[in-house]
Formats: structure tokens, C-alpha cells, sequence
């Protein structure tokens, strides 16, 4: 990963960005700088490689075609926002996650992230599970130990995404599919030409393990595809993916606005609970809710609004059709069961998660910290109350879901209206809706 150093300062003076989205493909190349000035650069051969551990799938060409590499490519995406003096990444072998800019019109940069999808420990663990799952040695191909799994041939055979495909896979997305879901997946898979069909007759062998892949290391990104930022979900737009690593839009995350002046931390408490509200109650009838929530899994941009900047905790059941799995069954245990954590108990049933139990996790572990000693009493009082109502999770639904109700009342009146909120500015100058 050092070596991505001297990448960060290449771009910084101008060095074509080819040599970037082949560093995600996990080979190294060679390459001589293309225009700057000899006086300004040594004239050295440069080689760049993120390495196995960071893709995750170890063939040079895996991510050929898909959307993160067209961007490489095209210099879309680029590091440049690294001074020249700092020619390393962040300290430290578990960053997971690195600055860039996007422009898709080479004019108008924005800040994208570079993220891990898991951690560089926890991907060492995966490629040793993955080699010993075929008494393979520590250094198998891990896309030929994949491709040989009994699951992968009958991803192979299928012509449609159903829930006995993805049973036992340990994402909360996966929990309890619907056959609506699935269909959803693979209509909105950005990594295929010609998405938008419920079958699969156009994805190849390759472009079915990209996908079977990401569902069982981490479905993050398949969530900001199948419920897109711009329909109104509150998650980060999506620019790309494979294996272990994706790129979206930049967040800075909710903790570091626990200083921030009360009526700022109103506004972002308030968000928060409208964004769980939207996430149990929605025009497309699925409910949404955590199984493990921090302050980092949640961004706001420069506008002011909060988003979902970590969903791969996030389950989905759908109240439309309900759950089509099967009971589970530990023979839908494989090794894409186990590539990120051990190989769990059988998880409780759908049919036994609350309506409250987001607001629970997030009344109780993340909104404390934002709101706590921030305004006058009696408000700070009565902000106290309903957030151990809200935070209790003994208490029946009805009675957390009223106590989170009464925390957003308080709330509302305590936002102000100024330029620093764009996202609602300035239309609340104009309608009490904002």
C-alpha cells in the first residue's frame, strides 16, 4: 500500500490516471510520466498495485468493464486532492477509507471516498478461509476456489436471482429476500451492460461472481444501487464498486459534529429521526431496520443533510410480499457464508424484528452524544426523557415510536434558518414544511 504514495503525487502534478484503475485491478504496471517537466519530476519507472487484500478477487482482469474501472480510465476519479508534500496514505494498515475527487465533465470536482468494505484483517481471514475451504495453500486463486463452489454452479445455471440463491449469505439485506427484492438487485445492478431486466441471461460468469461476491462481503453498495440517492433515499450516490472496495459520494461522519452549536445538532437529531421514519414507513412498502447502529454510519454533506453513509448493517423485509426463503437450514452454509465474520447460529426469524428497533439503537447510542448539555432548561429536560423513552427497549413499539415522535417536536422549533442548512435553505424562509 506505500507504494500508492508515489501514485498520490503523480496525480498531483498531472500523471495520467490509466495507471490508477489498474491498481485496483490488483496487477502492477509500469509507466513513464507522460508531460510534466523533467526539472520537475525525476525520471523514474513507476509501478502501483492495491493489492489482493484491498480488491479481494485476485485475477488482473476481474473488474474489467464495470463502472469503477471506466472511471479510473477515463480520469474521472482522481487523488489529486493529496498536497504533494504528503506522498503516503493515512497512518495505519486499517483505514478504511481515502479522499479523492470525481468529475464526470473534467471541470467540476467534487470529493468522492475510496472505502474498504472490510478491513485488511478481516480480508486476511477471508482469502485463509477461502484457500483452506479447498485444502488449498495460502496463496490459492481465490476466484477458482469460488468458481468451483457448488452455490456458484447453480448461480451459473439460474436465469433468475431467487432466494434459495442467496440463503445463508450473512448480509442483513439478504435476511429474509423477497423475490421482489432480488428482482430489484439485478434490474439495478450498475456493473452489467444493458441492466434493467429481472433475468440474468446478460450477465456473464464473471459479472454473476462480481455479484454473488459483493452480497457476501459486504451489500453496502448494492443498497445505494437498488434504493438511488436521487429517488429520495437517504443514501450516497454510487459511482462504482468491485470486490472489496467502492467509491461514492464524500460524507463527513455524524460524530464529528458532537461539538457542533445546538441549533445545528437540532437539525442533524431531526434529521436522523426523519431519515429512520422513511426507512419504516415507505411508498414501496419495505421496512428498513438496523441490527447495529454508531455515529460513523451516518454523513452529512456540505449542504447540511444527513444521509446513510454506511448501510451494510441494514436489513430489508418486504411488507408487500413478505420473506420466499425457505427455513434456514445449515446446509445453505458454504464458505460465502463465512467470508467476513464466523460462521454464525441460525439468525432470528423476520417475523421477529420491531418496529421500534432502529429508533432504539440510535435513541440509545448515537443521538445521546449529539444532543447532550446543549440547550436551556426545561428543553434539555424534556430532550432527556423522550430520548430514554425512545432508547428504552423494553418499552412496547407504540411507546417508543410516541416518544421519538415527541423528540422531533421539541426538536423542530429548535432548527434555525440560515445559509449553513442549503440543503433547506432558502425555502424555509418561505414554508414551515422546511
Amino acid at each position: 500500500m506505500e507504494r500508492l504514495g508515489l501514485e498520490a503525487a503523480a496525480l498531483h502534478l498531472g500523471w495520467p490516471a490509466l495507471l490508477l484503475w489498474v491498481s485496483g485491478l490488483s496487477c502492477s504496471v509500469s509507466s513513464t510520466p507522460a508531460s510534466p517537466s523533467p526539472s520537475l519530476v525525476p525520471r523514474v519507472r513507476t509501478s502501483y498495485g492495491f493489492g489482493r487484500t484491498l480488491l479481494g478477487l485476485d485475477k488482473c482482469n476481474a473488474c474489467i468493464g464495470t463502472s469503477i474501472c471506466k472511471k479510473f480510465f477515463k480520469e474521472e476519479i482522481r487523488f489529486d486532492n493529496w498536497p504533494a508534500s504528503h506522498l503516503r496514505l493515512p497512518p495505519g494498515d486499517d483505514v478504511l477509507s481515502y479522499p479523492a475527487n470525481y468529475s464526470d465533465d473534467a471541470k467540476t470536482w467534487r470529493p468522492v471516498e475510496i472505502s474498504r468494505l472490510i478491513s485488511k484483517n478481516q480480508s486476511e481471514i477471508s482469502d485463509r478461509r477461502i484457500c483452506a475451504s479447498a485444502a488449498a495453500p495460502k496463496t490459492c486463486s481465490i476466484e477458482r476456489v469460488l468458481r468451483k463452489t457448488g452455490r456458484f454452479q447453480k448461480w451459473l445455471q439460474a436465469k433468475r436471482l431467487t432466494p434459495e440463491l442467496v440463503q445463508g449469505l450473512p448480509s442483513p439485506l439478504l435476511r429474509c429476500p423477497s423475490q421482489r427484492l432480488l428482482d430489484r438487485v439485478v434490474r439495478r445492478y450498475a456493473e452489467v451492460a444493458d441492466a434493467g431486466s429481472i433475468f440474468m441471461d446478460h450477465f456473464t460468469d464473471r459479472d454473476k461472481l462480481r455479484l454473488l461476491y459483493t452480497l457476501a462481503v459486504n451489500a453496502h453498495p448494492i443498497l445505494l444501487q437498488i434504493f438511488p440517492g436521487a429517488e429520495g433515499w437517504p443514501l450516497p450516490k454510487y459511482l462504482g464498486s468491485c470486490g472489496r472496495f467502492l467509491v461514492s459520494t464524500s460524507t463527513s461522519p455524524l460524530q464529528e459534529f458532537y461539538g457542533a452549536p445546538p441549533d445545528q445538532a437540532a437539525d442533524l437529531a431531526y434529521q436522523l429521526l426523519g431519515v429512520l421514519e422513511s426507512l419504516r414507513s415507505n411508498d414501496l412498502n419495505y421496512f428498513f431496520y438496523f441490527t447495529h447502529v454508531d455515529a460513523s454510519m451516518f454523513g452529512i454533506f456540505n449542504n447540511g443533510h444527513l444521509f446513510i453513509r454506511d448501510a451494510s448493517t441494514l436489513g430489508v423485509i418486504d411488507r408487500q410480499e413478505g420473506s420466499q426463503v425457505a427455513a434456514w437450514t445449515g446446509e445453505s452454509k458454504d464458505i460465502f457464508s463465512c467470508l467476513v465474520s464466523g460462521c454464525q447460529a441460525e439468525l432470528p426469524s423476520c417475523d421477529a424484528i420491531p418496529e421500534k428497533q432502529s429508533l432504539v439503537l440510535v435513541c440509545g447510542q448515537v443521538l445521546p452524544a449529539l444532543l447532550r448539555a446543549k440547550f436551556p432548561s426545561p428543553v434539555q429536560e424534556e430532550i432527556d426523557a423522550a430520548l430514554a423513552h425512545c432508547g428504552e427497549g423494553a418499552r412496547p413499539d407504540p411507546e417508543v415510536l410516541g416518544a421519538a415522535s415527541r423528540l422531533k417536536d421539541i426538536l423542530r422549533p429548535l432548527r434555525t434558518c440560515d445559509p449553513r442548512f442549503a440543503y433547506r435553505y432558502p425555502d424555509c424562509k418561505y414554508n414551515e414544511k422546511f
